[in-house]
């Protein structure tokens, strides 16, 4: 008989249940009271039960767990002293998105050589968000795959849905199921009914094909997240972090019959995709969270040991240079601890 099936398919190699991969890089008791504790925490900073500033701030995406180390010291030691104010949560990113090809993360490539060693980034993502956890830091990631969750939400606290998944019945299902708050991203052309779309469609009940922790093919049926929240990222006409789009945004909200927290990137469109214009946008999301009227809970920065971003893969014979992005360019760790610490005194008017 002809094969009608898989005929481009030229791999297909098993990995480790989830379940498996849980056990033999466990979280510890401590842990998971830390993970419980910092998604109540966010959750209330979303919806201003807690007064504070949660800022998701970190790499673009890891891609050197010795360099995101370096920064996770950092921003613990710098939590310690704003935490009064300002709640901070590490981006962990492992997936990326790609418009066309380009390296897609941790996970799929933990080697940086297009091996796709899927088993090596699962193992080294559950490690490095263990590491974090000890630090004292909530995690945060955008979930691409739907399967990834199965092999390391139990450490995230805070998820995202980028902005060309916000739009994917897929996404908007797995959400649903996810144990922790989640922000769904406006899309690219910048449309946040797109979002407000999805953060309806994720707090309902939905039933669809996923995988259970031991790896077999399951019809999951959620009970819908009502921790989802809109973030605005800006879109192909620009910004959207001014308080017209804000409170547009708000508006679009209203009508939908929600009344959802917004989180402002500060990169991405909102920056012109140039990281020295974060610091700006971080300060008028600050002017926009004192203001009452205002639903502005949160923000994101993009930033990393060392300013801007590098070529990827590099020039031949060329190394990769220490702390420096190789997806987005990003703020450097001075002026991040710098615009935070004006943050944290902002806010005490």
């Amino acid at each position: 008989m002809q094969k009608t099936s898989d005929i481009r398919v030229t791999q297909n190699k098993p990995l480790p249940a989830p379940e498996e991969l849980r056990q033999e890089i466990a979280k510890t008791s401590e842990q998971a009271q830390f993970v419980l504790n910092a998604r109540n925490q966010i959750s209330r900073t979303l919806t201003g039960e807690d007064d504070r500033l949660l800022v998701i701030v970190g790499p673009c995406s890891i891609h050197d767990t010795s360099a995101g180390l370096d920064y996770a010291r950092k921003l613990a030691n710098l939590k310690e002293e704003i935490d009064d104010r300002i709640l901070l949560a590490m981006r962990v990113y492992f997936e990326k998105p790609r418009t066309t090809v380009g390296w897609k993360g941790l996970i799929m490539d933990p080697d940086l050589n297009n091996s796709c060693n899927l088993e090596k980034g699962l193992r080294t993502a559950r490690t490095f968000l263990r590491d974090i956890l000890n630090l004292g830091l909530p995690t945060a990631t955008e979930l691409l795959d739907p399967i990834t969750p199965q092999y390391i939400s139990d450490l995230l606290c805070w998820a995202a849905i980028g902005a060309r998944t916000t739009e994917s019945q897929t996404h908007r299902q797995m959400a649903s199921g996810l144990s922790m708050p989640v922000g769904f991203k406006n899309a690219t052309s910048g449309n946040v009914k797109t979002a407000l779309n999805a953060i309806l469609a994720a707090s309902q009940e939905q039933t669809f094909l996923g995988i259970d922790r031991q790896g077999q093919a399951s019809a999951v049926t959620t009970a819908g997240n009502p921790d989802c929240h809109l973030i605005l990222r800006g879109g192909e006409n620009g910004i959207n972090y001014d308080e017209k789009s804000v409170r547009e945004a708000q508006k679009n909200s209203n009508d939908a019959g929600l009344v959802t927290p917004v989180m402002i990137d500060c990169s991405h469109a909102n920056s012109g995709k140039d990281p020295a214009n974060q610091p700006a946008v971080l300060k008028e999301i600050v002017r926009q969270f004192k203001d009452p009227e205002l639903r502005v809970s949160s923000a994101m920065i993009e930033s990393n040991l060392r300013h801007g971003n590098q070529k990827f893969p590099p020039t031949e014979g060329a190394d990769l240079e220490y702390g420096i992005s190789i997806t987005d360019g990003c703020i450097d760790w001075e002026t991040t601890e710098s615009i935070l610490r004006e943050a944290h005194s902002a806010l005490a008017g």
